[in-house]
């Protein structure tokens, strides 16, 4: 544990303690379980917090170019987003998400395809928006480059089963098409957020339950992928959105953390609704908010009994 984290860590020990008056916490009975959930809830709310650090700093405009090894999806949105190319900025958080940063090659699928392997021109938002099926035609030809053998390659932990095919239902292709035609025919993020959070009464719980929803027209963004993309999208600013629950219906590894923390068993037949609704009263308590919650439910539930640091 770091040393400035001593006084956090007790304040959600006895939340914690206080919130077993009324809810039982059944796999965090035993002392050293709920030390190793304490721990993943403070390395969960260091990850969040990166990115409001991350807010503050001087940037370099290399970690936004394709060409250059430094680019980086999530600090180039926060260099769009600074010189007000919002729909960029938009962009990168979803490449960001679908390709993740595989634990060797890093960022390179996303900054290859991005950059076109470098042929002068790039895969942004105005060209892959108006051009999608052009997008395609260039992923099918340039597939074998991609995915060339010796050196490492790959998408992130949270998509490793994900696909470069242009045109199979189950590829990249795919994945980016529909996400064109989410976003709408104005080709505008802004608007499409902006017209979610008014029809949700401007309450951005319920503006990112629709958004969540709405989303599942996106192909190859399941459960997971919506979470992260809105949750960050929240996180940056970009849009007024904030997680109103852990969205455990599809869920694995977080609906198991959650059965283990309520029931003490991964296989309780506690429905994820049930779940769901229990961690929301547990945020009441905590308040970490949902990202930390299901980021540590699911790390805590990989090792319970012993604390590990988990990446990606």
């Amino acid at each position: 544990m770091r040393p400035g984290d001593r006084e956090l860590a007790q304040f959600l020990e006895t939340s914690l303690l206080a919130f077993q008056q009324k809810q039982p916490l059944l796999g965090i009975d035993n002392p050293i379980a709920r030390e190793n959930f304490i721990e993943q809830l403070l390395e969960s709310i260091h990850r969040v917090k990166y990115v409001s650090i991350l807010k503050q700093r001087e940037i370099s405009q290399q970690c936004a170019d394709p060409n250059c090894d430094l680019f980086d999806p999530l600090k180039a949105a926060l260099l769009f987003q600074r010189q007000g190319n919002i729909d960029e900025a938009f962009w990168m958080i979803f490449l960001f998400v679908h390709f993740g940063k595989h634990a060797r090659a890093g960022w390179r699928y996303a900054r290859e395809i991005y950059g076109r392997l470098g042929d002068g021109g790039r895969w942004d938002w105005v060209n892959t928006s108006t051009d999608p099926n052009g997008f395609r035609v260039w992923l099918h030809h340039h597939q074998a480059e991609l995915m060339r053998p010796g050196i490492p390659r790959g998408f992130g932990n949270h998509r490793k089963y994900e696909s470069l095919n242009a045109y199979s239902n189950t590829g990249t292709g795919a994945a980016v098409e529909y996400y064109v035609m989410w976003v709408g025919p104005a080709k505008s993020h802004s608007d499409k957020f902006h017209q979610e959070y008014i029809q949700a009464g401007s309450d951005p719980r319920r503006a990112f339950a629709r958004l969540y929803r709405s989303m599942n027209s996106v192909k190859r963004f399941g459960r997971t992928a919506r979470f992260d993309y809105l949750a960050m999208i929240g996180e940056l600013g970009l849009a007024d959105i904030i997680p109103d629950s852990a969205y455990l219906k599809g869920a694995t590894g977080p609906l198991d953390g959650a059965k283990l923390l309520f029931t003490n068993s991964k296989r309780s037949s506690v429905s994820p609704s049930i779940l769901d609704n229990w961690i929301v009263e547990l945020d009441a308590q905590l308040g970490v908010g949902m990202q930390v919650l299901e980021d540590a439910l699911c790390n805590w539930q990989k090792s319970p009994n012993e604390f590990r640091k988990f990446r990606g």
